[in-house]
């Protein structure tokens, strides 16, 4: 029974492991001994339904911040499109400036000294079989460059993962073909919402991480660029909810939205030709694609890009795949505006629940 429905759901072992321990702790309290797959199943369809019920659906759409970000700069604006989901369209905020797509333009602007046109194309609630329709709407942009967040809903709402990445790779692919270089945050770790408890918490970890493995897999492979977005923000939210939450407990505030935007920024600079970071450690950061799909889930804020070995793009282990890290909160920063103090220099240390100076923030003057 346990293997016909890991078949169904996609469980790994550990998935079971886990499953039997919930398994046996519930008859322990009911005096019961229901089957592992009666029990799981039924115990996982009503708390998904518990889950779907405590999180909100969207009762107006998010600002939409569209328009050109550092004006005062003059020239021919740079044109950016931001796809995906409600992370990508800003659920949860209300101010067009708070929204991923207005906090990367301001960054991009910012840096590169020249405007930036942003178009969000997003879809609150939107699964990666929504992407199509949302490239072609960003191909009447002309788009120099497209930012993807997208994976979180096609983990709740249990979707086949394969047709997932294949609609993600497509878009990418068609992005690319279009000369728009494009950047993916891949799927976050929705085991860290607080509405989802054990054991869907467990399986939904598994599958978000990997949905994002496979993710990384599939965007590198047509020729973008990934950042693993992972429990980026699990930590923080758990320490401090009121501030990094919105009103729902599902989406980010508007401070959770900035640190995730500060993290995608580095990669988002070195796709546009900045980069300052030092590869991974390894030699100069090279991996097989799939083991740097498998430690970039690991790792949040890992950016992971194609690479050459020798002149070719694959190995013995198949395509080649550069790793980068960025350091996040709470650590020392150099990668977006920001270099190495001298050895001599007294390190600052970011407070607890903020985020240090960045190059992702609005101001009047750049919209």
């Amino acid at each position: 029974m346990a293997s016909g429905h890991g078949g169904a759901l996609g469980l790994t072992h550990d998935d079971w492991r886990r499953l039997r321990m919930a398994g046996r702790v519930a008859g322990a309290v009911t005096g019961t001994a229901a089957g592992v797959g009666g029990l799981s199943v039924a115990l996982l369809m009503r708390q998904a339904a518990d889950a779907r019920r405590i999180i909100p659906m969207a009762e107006a759409p998010p600002p939409r911040g569209d328009g050109v970000y550092g004006a005062k700069f003059g020239g021919k604006p740079l044109s950016m499109v931001i796809l995906g989901d409600s992370s990508a369209a800003g659920y949860g905020v209300h101010r067009p400036r708070e929204t991923p797509g207005a906090l990367l333009a301001t960054g991009v602007s910012r840096r590169l000294r020249r405007p930036v046109r942003l178009h969000r194309l997003a879809v609150v609630g939107s699964m990666s079989s929504g992407l199509p329709y949302q490239v072609d709407a960003a191909l009447e942009y002309a788009p120099d460059v497209a930012v993807i967040l997208v994976g979180a809903n096609d983990v709740t709402h249990v979707s086949a993962r394969a047709a997932a990445v294949r609609h993600l790779g497509d878009a990418v692919r068609s992005l690319r073909a279009a000369g728009c270089t494009v950047v993916v945050g891949t799927c976050p770790d929705i085991g860290a919402i607080k509405p989802i408890k054990p054991p869907l918490r467990w399986l939904a970890r598994s599958w978000s991480r990997q949905l994002a493995a496979a993710q990384t897999v599939a965007v590198i492979e047509a020729g973008g660029r990934t950042v693993s977005i992972g429990n980026l923000l699990g930590p923080l939210f758990e320490a401090d909810p009121v501030r990094m939450f919105s009103s729902d407990r599902f989406h980010p505030s508007a401070e959770g939205y900035a640190r995730a935007a500060a993290v995608m920024m580095p990669t988002l600079m070195a796709a546009l030709g900045t980069d300052e970071r030092a590869p991974a450690p390894g030699p100069e950061g090279l991996r097989s694609l799939p083991r740097a799909a498998h430690e970039a889930v690991r790792t949040a804020g890992t950016e992971v890009t194609g690479a050459k070995v020798g002149g070719r793009d694959r190995g013995p282990g198949g395509r080649w795949a550069r790793l980068r890290r960025h350091p996040w909160f709470g650590e020392q920063r150099f990668g977006f505006g920001h270099r190495p103090a001298a050895p001599d220099s007294p390190r600052r240390a970011v407070p607890t629940g903020r985020s240090a100076a960045s190059a992702v923030g609005w101001t009047p003057e750049d919209h």
